[in-house]
């Protein structure tokens, strides 16, 4: 059967999947680094493919999103080199089937477009998706599948760090749930506040897109 591979460049990970009709055969992560170049990009995902025993020549279909402009091409160039085939690049101006209801629908990164058509297509509308990574990214769907908007919050990792990196007496703690949200300790405290408080901001994000999409009530809205 020929395979589907699917890349998803961000900020911190290039996520890849290989897809055999609707299964998810395999998967692979790797740290984004706008140094590699387009050769060791090839090498790498050779050896990735090979690591689970799949053959190159198995793929017969690319698509890949990516946030991450500087290095999107240098990635596109790679994975056609390594397969000899045309890969699709979702961006500005890929026909997705969803309509965006965005003040500038240029402006809506490649992964916030792909999940709405996900979304929608495995589950219908209306919907919140909420997408963890540097970021944490929500996104409302209406009941029609129309991308109608979302919010953008720093991520646990980011926010984590700029705790680390702009307090002199704040250190870095294992990203765990601590026993208790009252933290009695300073480690304890910030798990707390990381965990907990990040937990507290999806739960507040979702009740409040559900209030938006819900209709006063008459509609289910997924999350």
């Amino acid at each position: 059967m020929t395979a589907l591979l699917t890349v998803d460049v961000g900020n911190t990970n290039v996520n890849l999947g290989v897809f055999e009709g609707d299964r998810l055969k395999a998967t692979w992560r790797f740290f984004t680094d706008a140094r590699r170049t387009e050769d060791e990009h090839t090498l790498l995902f050779e050896g990735l493919l090979h690591s689970k025993s799949i053959d190159p020549a198995d793929v017969g279909a690319i698509a890949m999103c990516s946030v991450v402009p500087p290095i999107t091409d240098v990635i596109r160039r790679a994975l056609e080199t390594l397969f000899a085939s045309d890969v699709l690049v979702i961006g500005r101006g890929t026909r997705t089937g969803v309509k965006m209801n965005y003040d500038r629908p240029q402006d809506v990164g490649a992964d916030r477009i792909v999940d709405a058509v996900a979304t929608f297509s495995l589950y219908g509308g209306p919907a919140t998706v909420v997408d963890f990574g540097t970021a944490t990214v929500f996104d409302a769907i209406s009941k029609q599948g129309e991308y109608l908007g979302g919010a953008i919050a720093p991520g646990i990792v980011l926010a984590a760090d700029a705790l680390y990196r702009e307090t002199s007496q704040l250190r870095r703690v294992e990203l765990i749930a601590p026993g208790s949200p009252i933290g009695t300790n300073t480690v304890m405290a910030l798990q707390s506040g990381l965990i907990y408080g990040h937990v507290a901001l999806v739960e507040g994000m979702v009740g409040r897109f559900e209030a938006e999409l819900s209709d006063g009530g008459r509609e289910d809205v997924k999350v």
